[in-house]
């Protein structure tokens, strides 16, 4: 059995996130809390109420031990692009794109 919780259109660039998404694939629930706790990236405390939301989730919805949790799937997809003028010269304009992404977490039991 999985519990899972989604992320929709974190004004986080993906390529940024993936970065942290990357250090708690496969820990333990303890271990990943722990690894972000002390991560110094802007994405960690969005992932961690992500893990923390999943956890609930998992107790809450399927009844699942939390103490035998680990990540089974973590990843990072890309969301809408926000799309900004910035004045530049000769009546110009550069186009910056605000990047967004979906973050996904899935917990399971160890055996």
């Amino acid at each position: 059995m999985e519990a899972r919780a989604v992320a929709k259109t974190v004004r986080i660039a993906p390529r940024k996130a993936r970065l942290v998404i990357d250090l708690i694939r496969g820990l333990d629930i303890s271990e990943a809390q722990a690894v972000l706790m002390y991560t110094p990236k802007a994405a960690s405390p969005v992932i961690l109420k992500l893990l923390n939301s999943a956890a609930a989730n998992a107790e809450h919805n399927y009844k699942m031990d939390t103490s035998r949790l680990y990540v089974k799937e973590a990843y990072v997809n890309e969301g809408v692009r926000l799309k900004r003028l910035l004045p530049r010269a000769k009546g110009q304009g550069d186009i910056i794109k605000k990047r967004t992404c979906h973050i996904t977490v899935v917990l399971a039991e160890r055996e």
